[in-house]
Order: structure tokens, then sequence, then C-alpha cells
């Protein structure tokens, strides 16, 4: 029973680069066309060895049973269908291709265009509804005078004399395998398999030309800083007239002066006098969809959060949902006071039993700090 390792010279754990490395050695080693007609028994071993330890299931099967367990595994499973392999393996293990250079007939002159992309400044109420904004953007497009044939109108692309149109050229080399015929693009076409003989002289040959248009963007609603909006076909361009790139289209929200944005939620502050949130109040506040009516019920403490469902920015891909609008109260306490003013606190300290209120910490888990902490935490 042959050895593949010995045959091979790797060791049963050799990895597959050390494999590939021990055959690539080997095989010009013992090529008939180095070594002689003589050597081609050796050299079928050494094929037929690399054909099974470089195929991970064979290569398990065979450290499990040795040849026997390939047997009866198919074509190319044991020795008999070893032989010599995929003979475009062997080629590729020297010239790093498949033979024949790879080329497979003429390159496109068209090709796709870049990608490119742009900055939206958009305001809040814009991300909270949705806009359609219309952008200016310098880009290429199509060459209007050759329609992207890059030639001069009534001309057209002539085949390459070069290559007969064929886009590559070959010749013959010698190598330790004897002749090898190789393939490469034609540097006259540079693998069109055409030239143009009279450039179009607007865009000079390339098929399209730089130009400033305007694109229209629909803004989706929910989109904030940072939102990418994909436009495809709306890039440059290609040359030829390739097809165009995408245009991406990044989003910069800008500072609202009233209300701040926390993903889908919208939070201000109010502010009521004292009075107020004593006693009880309707205030009107005017959100983003309007004039609002906010009860401020009677003994209202400053930080109370007061929550409008659904006055909030709209959720991206999720048509007709929207946020919250969040309202938090501040307490003005006044800092100058009248006779009166103060006669009338007076008289309510002395009803409230408060002519010298007994002044104490509040518990940590009660205290407004802490829940405005709670609030800018949990935000």
């Amino acid at each position: 029973m042959s050895d593949y390792y010995s045959i091979l010279g790797v060791s049963r754990d050799a990895s597959l680069d050390e494999i590939k490395r021990a055959h690539r050695k080997l095989a010009r080693k013992y090529h008939p066309d180095v070594a002689g007609p003589d050597a081609g028994d050796r050299f079928a071993e050494v094929q037929q060895a690399y054909e099974v330890l470089r195929d991970e299931e064979k290569r398990r099967l065979y450290d499990a049973g040795g040849e026997d367990a390939l047997r009866g595994g198919g074509p190319g499973g044991g020795p008999a269908g070893a032989g010599f392999g995929d003979f475009a393996d062997i080629f590729s293990t020297f010239f790093g291709g498949a033979a024949g250079g790879g080329m497979r007939g003429p390159v496109p002159r068209a090709k796709r265009g870049r990608d490119s992309q742009i900055a939206l400044d958009i305001d809040l109420v814009d991300a909270v509804f949705g806009t359609t904004e219309e952008i200016p953007v310098q880009t290429a497009v199509l060459c209007s005078a050759c329609e992207g044939t890059c030639c001069r109108p009534g001309t057209s692309p002539v085949t390459c004399t070069t290559c007969q149109g064929l886009g590559s050229v070959q010749r013959v080399t010698r190598s330790f395998l004897g002749n090898v015929m190789a393939t490469s693009a034609c540097p006259a076409c540079k693998g069109h398999g055409t030239v143009i003989p009279e450039p179009c002289q607007e865009c000079s040959g390339e098929g399209r030309v730089r130009s400033r248009r305007t694109i229209t963007v629909e803004v989706p609603a929910g989109v904030g800083s940072g939102t990418q909006l994909r436009l495809q076909g709306q890039g440059e361009v290609g040359p030829a007239g390739g097809p165009a790139g995408d245009l991406f289209v990044e989003i910069r929200e800008k500072p609202h002066p009233v209300f701040q944005r926390h993903g889908d939620d919208l939070l201000c502050t109010l502010t009521v006098p004292m009075t107020a949130a004593a006693l009880g109040t309707v205030a009107s506040v005017e959100t983003l969809d309007g004039p609002r009516d906010i009860d401020i019920t009677p003994g209202t403490q400053p930080g109370q959060r007061i929550t409008l469902d659904g006055l909030g920015v709209g959720r991206l891909r999720r048509r007709g949902h929207r946020g919250d609008l969040h309202v938090d109260v501040e307490v003005i306490v006044p800092t100058k006071l009248d006779d009166t003013q103060r006669d009338l606190l007076t008289q309510l300290a002395v009803a409230r039993d408060e002519e010298r209120p007994e002044a104490r910490l509040a518990s940590a888990e009660s205290s407004m700090f802490s829940r405005l902490r709670d609030r800018i935490v949990g935000r």
C-alpha cells in the first residue's frame, strides 16, 4: 500500500499549505519534460498522493482506512481515479491561473459608475413627519453629444486590427513544461476588441461629462443624524454610458430651540407659576402638531412629567406609528414680592403652620433630584 505522506515527504499532520508546497517542488522535479520519460511513474505517484491529501474528505477516508477506503468512492476517489487529476489545477500550481490565461473575449467599455455621498441638513419637524427635498449634486452624467458611445457623432468604433476583435493576443513561451501558450489583453485596444478612431470632443471619448443636476429625495419620517438614504442609480454614470452607481444621502438633523429628541420621543420643559402648580390649571402647549391643552393637576411637583402619547417622532419603517412627547414641569418660585403678595403668602404659611417649617433631607428614592437622575439615565 502506498504511503501518500511519504511520497510527498510530509508528516501526517501537515497543513494544506505544506502539502501544496511539497507537491509543487516534487512535480517540478519529476515532470517528464524536465526529468525525462523515465520519471513518468514517479510523477504519477506524486500527483496521485496530492489529489488525495489536498481533498479534506479523501484525506479523512485515507487516514481512516488507507487506499482501500478510497476505492468505490467514485471517479477520482481511489488510485485508479486519481491519475493526473485536473490539468487546470496542475497549471495553476505553476502559473497561478487557469490554462489559457483566463481571457474570455473582449472586455466591454461600459462600466458601472461610482457611488456618491452627499449630506442633507433637515429640521426636526422634517424628521418627525418626513419631507421631500430637492438637492443639487455635481456628478457624472451621460454625454449628450455621443450618448455614451465615446465616438464623435456620425462615427463608430472599428475592429482592432491587432487582435481581430478578440480583445486578447497569444504568444508562445518556453518553460520547463515545454512550450506554453500565454494569453494577455491586447495592448492596442486594451482588451476591448475595438478602437475609437475619432473620440467625442465633448467628453474626450469617455462617454460622460461632469454636470450639476437636481435630485428629488424622499425623506421618510423617523430619520435622524447619521441615517443614510440610498438612491439607486442616482450616482455617477459609468464610463462609456455604463450604469450609474448609487447616491447615499446622509441625514444631519439640526437642533430645535424647544424640543430635544431621544430616539422616537420628544422632550420639552413647561414652566408654570408656583400658584398654578399648587392650585392646578390648564396650560396650552405649542407642539409640532399644533397647540395642545395640558392639565396641570393641583399639587404638581417640580420635575413632574406629563406624557402626550403619539406626538413624538414618526418611527422609521413603521408608517403610522410615532413616539411620545414628554413634558417636564418646572415650577417657578417668585424672587420679588410686593407687600400685598408677601402678606398673602405669610397668611398661607400661618394657615398651613409653616411659619417655621422644619427642613429635613428627603429619602434618596423619593427626592426630586433622584427623579431627575432617573429620567436622565433613562434617556
